[in-house]
């Protein structure tokens, strides 16, 4: 997109000026000279003659300014025009270079701003999508549930007591992975801050253990503590604890009943690690890259209410705060969870 505007006010300013300049400048060399014309015509031809000369140099050089100008609004009539065109960066020196720097620095900021748009609404998407497919089930078997109890299908006490009480499982199952899948959404989107503070680990270990020992006392399983008094963490401690406890179910669910639940800390000047090992099933090692993933499941037949979203929000919970989470694992012998935050 061109202009001439600048280029015209430019001409006609100079010839004006110039026009003025000059008529002033005869008069004073006409006086100057005694009245002399012949010296007082060369003077002035002479003078006008370099006044034309740096004119025209000023019209170029002031033309090749405008040109980089232009040269950099269509740059950006092709960037709004084509977002996903990568356009080539051109360097140049003074004042224009900083122009061009500064709308390369600006084509930067606004593709990642379109990518980061785009992925949030993908995100949203999937959130939207995965929730809506995973109440599918639990609300058909609700539904069916109440239709038998309206319709007095079930007149049996002890059979109706079992319709109620996997209604009730059912409903608790929902409420599990919409309040999970709500932290997840939250956490990913970045609308959670980790409040980071010293937190001592055996504490987080003792509550973790609390939290799930409906659990383990039903299974008649034990989670053996081992964590020195002293250690320390800079976390967040609600947050590092949920994401235990959810390491702790997924182990006590995968454990046969009367096992034991390994729950360890260990601290050294490099990083602070725990380690979270059952000794059950183990996992295949070709599953492994896909435990972490939003309702992915290893075996169907192991606590069918679970809708398997724990994994995947502690991996978000240890990533949000600047950890790292793995896993190891052996058929039939046990899997052990390392989360490793390493000392800044």
């Amino acid at each position: 997109m061109k202009s001439s505007y600048e280029r015209k006010k430019y001409i006609y300013s100079f010839v004006w000026i110039g026009f003025v300049s000059i008529v002033i400048l005869a008069v004073w060399l006409y006086i100057a000279f005694g009245g002399n014309v012949l010296y007082t015509v060369i003077s002035t031809v002479m003078i006008a003659a370099a006044l034309v000369i740096s004119g025209i140099v000023g019209y170029r050089r002031m033309d090749e300014v405008y040109s980089e100008v232009e040269n950099i609004s269509e740059k950006m009539v092709k960037v709004m025009d084509s977002p996903d065109v990568v356009t080539e960066e051109e360097f140049r020196q003074g004042t224009i270079g900083i122009l061009y720097t500064n709308f390369y620095k600006m084509v930067s900021f606004l593709r990642e701003s379109r990518e980061k748009e785009l992925s949030e609404k993908i995100f949203l998407r999937d959130i939207i999508s995965d929730i809506s497919h995973q109440l599918k089930t639990p609300l058909a078997s609700l539904n069916i549930f109440v239709d038998m109890l309206l319709d007095d299908k079930v007149t049996d006490p002890d059979r109706k007591r079992q319709v109620l009480t996997e209604a009730r499982n059912q409903l608790s199952r929902m409420e599990w992975m919409v309040l999970s899948l709500l932290k997840l959404a939250r956490i990913e989107a970045g609308a959670i801050e980790f409040q980071k503070q010293s937190w001592n680990m055996e504490v987080i270990c003792a509550q973790a253990a609390d939290g799930v020992r409906y659990l383990t006392d039903k299974r008649e399983q034990k989670v053996v503590i081992k964590c020195d008094s002293n250690i320390k963490l800079e976390c967040d401690g609600d947050w590092l604890t949920e994401a235990i406890i959810n390491l702790l179910k997924n182990a006590s669910d995968y454990s046969e009943n009367g096992t034991e639940i390994d729950l360890s800390v260990e601290q050294n000047d490099l990083f602070a690690r725990i380690y979270v090992m059952d000794h059950g099933m183990g996992i295949p090692e070709s599953e492994l890259p896909n435990i972490f993933k939003r309702f992915y499941r290893v075996n169907q037949e192991v606590n069918p209410n679970s809708v398997g979203i724990g994994l995947s929000l502690t991996k978000s919970i240890v990533e949000g705060m600047g950890g790292r989470i793995t896993v190891k694992s052996v058929l039939n012998e046990y899997t052990c969870f390392e989360i490793t935050f390493v000392h800044i």
